[in-house]
């Protein structure tokens, strides 16, 4: 294992650990405590799942790579007791590293996590949005990435719940079967919980054969990578950088692209503005089609939008 690249097994100890948070977040719903905190703001919630899962990840982490930079949403401290070093996962250490990763060294990478994408959902119920998200960025591009879906075929008691889909740009994506959609359709989907009045008008007019509303950022480009959506559409500044890192990994990695209305790519270096202010777009095909539909009116109200202050815990 030491002859492997540090990209990659940085990339086998991310998906491992996100399996352990994973099992982590559905013993705490099995409890019935969920520790519910409202941050402020619109559906702007955190919950006991949140929390341990970030502490779970950063320990893990933390303890063999502690040169590289981990921003997590929660920004929780290590507690004593987290228990830590999850492993390494063997397939990805199996797989080789790309050229242009091969030489990056530990204190080059950034890791953006979001323990647990979709926690509005998660308190309602709405289990197959929720997904946590592991993010690798060198250079402030965003080339590797994890999104686990604890509770994937949660309604369906024959099968092994959840799965990890994971990926490294100029490798591939892994864990998912693709899904080319129709080319007479034109469905998008965005936001069932922070919507507003520029996000309704903007995806009315870029002439939909239908909208999906669905919880989660990576849930959301999952069903982009899938087949289920068109192109995820959200017109707001309310995504971070941990909301995004990870999705527009393993999207680029199968092919896809991520950028910000203006068809602009996102930077993830450790010291950048954390919220995405130009938005998010996510395509699998056609990306430079959907940005030309977004209105100019839409752009220009984009490009006046302030940043919102992150609310206290």
């Amino acid at each position: 294992m030491n002859n492997q690249a540090v990209v990659m097994r940085v990339m086998a100890s991310c998906v491992r650990v996100a399996d352990k948070a994973a099992e982590v977040v559905r013993e705490i719903l099995n409890s019935g405590d969920l520790g519910i905190i409202d941050k402020g703001g619109q559906k702007n919630l955190q919950t006991k799942a949140d929390r341990t899962c970030e502490q779970v990840i950063r320990a893990s982490i933390m303890s063999q790579f502690p040169n590289l930079t981990l921003i997590g949403e929660e920004d929780e401290p290590l507690h004593p007791a987290s228990d830590a070093k999850a492993g390494y996962d063997d397939e990805v250490l199996a797989k080789q590293c790309p050229d242009a990763y091969k030489d990056v060294t530990e204190d080059k990478i950034v890791l953006w996590v979001d323990p647990l994408d979709g926690t509005a959902e998660f308190t309602e119920g709405l289990l197959d949005h929720v997904t946590i998200l592991i993010g690798l960025a060198i250079d402030g591009k965003a080339v590797g990435g994890v999104i686990n879906q604890p509770f994937f075929n949660y309604e369906n008691k024959e099968q092994k719940m959840g799965r990890t889909i994971w990926g490294v740009v100029g490798l591939g994506a892994f864990g998912w079967d693709l899904v080319e959609p129709p080319k007479d359709r034109r469905i998008l989907i965005t936001t069932r919980s922070h919507s507003n009045q520029l996000v309704t008008s903007c995806l009315e007019s870029m002439q939909p054969t239908h909208v999906e509303r669905q919880g989660g950022a990576g849930n959301k480009v999952l069903k982009v990578m899938e087949g289920v959506a068109d192109a995820y559409v959200f017109p707001s500044p309310g995504c971070k950088k941990w909301d995004t890192c990870a999705p527009e990994a393993v999207l680029v990695a199968a092919g896809g692209e991520l950028t910000d209305m203006f068809g602009k790519k996102m930077e993830y270096h450790a010291t950048v503005q954390k919220q995405n202010m130009g938005g998010t777009i996510a395509t699998l095909r056609d990306h430079d089609k959907i940005v030309n539909l977004v209105p100019q009116t839409v752009r220009d109200e984009m490009k006046n939008m302030k940043l919102i202050p992150r609310s206290k815990k």
